[in-house]
């Protein structure tokens, strides 16, 4: 459970010895976490296990004291503000069951992103080391399975992890497949450009990324290349030496000319290059034309203007034929008015408090960086994209506001943190 994470010199903490009671909640705590996460890319079917599974972490979290802090009190206004947008615009679709579904999935992810924030504000350190190791391992888990059906690696494989010859691993969509991969790619891009680079740690991120290639999926492909390059950018400006500075620069142009490399060899694949072609193209045949999602965006800003409290979960595809593949406008048509603008404050609220948390050197600096580094991939790729019901987004939402918590807490007494570049080399004792 990355071990070394939570034992090496830069992210130990003196801590006092927990009372054996305690001691045992909190590895029990721990235990549930990780299979929590790890169960995180089986959504194929519906419900998941993990959703059931996230009713024992909560109550197993109330078992081992974990405490809200009033830190996230805004976070969950913001969440409780967009939900009942959702709520108000079920009037406009009254007693369908499926309308009803959607808006209790909205209701229990915002918990979620809820309860996760909550577990990471406190003993942040272990709890993260255990959703990185947990996370990892189902992404690569995922991503095997989802060469193996690209590849029909065996009898089967191909109609279980493809759709349309794209690799999907155990999700539903290619779309949410590829970027599920990014936060755990770049944990381990950071951790070869700030710290060490391991056998395990090449092989893992080798997997990951050609999974997110054989995704096909241009959004996640545009998602990574920006996550990474603002990973790339808060590392240096958060880097302790000048020394680590000029690694991450070494680094990041021989990691850029490792992966240009591992992206040649792959497309040399006829089948792949072929794919890779064709969804490369800036415009796709649903992207124009009167049913394009250029048109349906159109169609959906008019549609803000007749219908205030939103048309209900569902409603605009029933008018138009299919979504507008447009999370902001989605936010908008499912949760009225009052939805989306909460969503637009709950956003603009997680970047305002993760860049103020960022620079701040704790032990989870580094899983905040590629935590915060994602969630603006996220939140620029959902402009192409439906994710107001992708699971790893909300737990994203959960670490942001968790670890930045941890961090006021943490610097509370000491002068407020500085703007990124200016006394990163200050460290915690």
């Amino acid at each position: 459970m990355a071990v070394h994470d939570m034992a090496s010199g830069d992210f130990a903490l003196a801590t006092a010895a927990p009372r054996p009671t305690a001691a045992f909640r909190e590895r029990l705590l721990l235990v549930v976490l990780y299979i929590v996460i790890l169960t995180s890319s089986v959504v194929f079917i519906e419900p998941s296990p993990h959703d059931g599974l996230m009713l024992l972490l909560a109550v197993v979290c109330v078992a081992a004291g974990v405490r809200f802090d009033r830190l996230l009190a805004l976070l969950v206004a913001l969440l409780v503000l967009f939900n009942f947008g959702g709520l108000l615009s079920l009037l406009n679709v009254v007693g369908q069951q499926k309308t009803i579904q959607y808006t209790g999935t909205s209701i229990y992810l915002a918990c979620a992103a809820i309860l996760f924030a909550a577990v990471l504000s406190h003993e942040t350190m272990p709890r993260m080391a255990t959703i990185r190791a947990a996370y990892i391992l189902t992404a690569v888990i995922t991503s095997c399975a989802g060469i193996a059906g690209y590849f029909s690696l065996f009898p089967h494989a191909h109609d279980l992890f493809t759709d349309y010859d794209r690799a999907l691993g155990t999700f539903k969509d290619p779309n949410v497949f590829g970027p599920f991969l990014i936060w755990p790619s770049l944990v381990l891009i950071e951790r070869m450009l700030t710290r060490r680079i391991r056998l395990i740690d090449v092989l893992s991120l080798g997997i990951m990324l050609v999974g997110l290639l054989l995704s096909f999926s241009r959004g996640a492909w545009f998602h990574f290349s920006v996550s990474c390059l603002i990973m790339t950018i808060l590392s240096l400006l958060t880097a302790p030496t000048s020394r680590t500075r000029m690694r991450i620069l070494v680094m990041a142009g021989i990691g850029a000319g490792a992966i240009a490399v591992f992206a040649a060899i792959l497309l040399s694949f006829d089948a792949i290059a072929h794919m890779f072609r064709e969804r490369a193209q800036l415009l796709q045949y649903y992207d124009v034309g009167s049913g394009g999602r250029f048109r349906l965006q159109e169609l959906a800003l008019g549609a803000l203007v007749d219908f205030p409290n939103g048309m209900g979960p569902f409603e605009f595809s029933v008018v138009h034929g299919t979504q507008q593949h447009n999370v902001y406008l989605q936010a908008f048509l499912v949760y009225g008015w009052l939805g989306g603008v909460a969503y637009l404050v709950l956003l603009g609220a997680t970047l305002m408090v993760g860049l103020r948390a960022v620079p701040s050197r704790t032990p989870w600096q580094p899983y905040l960086i590629c935590a915060y580094a994602t969630f603006i991939g996220e939140v620029l790729e959902g402009f192409v994209i439906d994710s107001d019901h992708w699971r790893h987004f909300y737990l994203l939402l959960g670490m942001i506001w968790g670890m930045a918590t941890a961090t006021f807490n943490l610097t509370r007494g000491r002068s407020a943190p500085l703007p990124l570049g200016i006394g990163a080399h200050a460290r915690f004792g």
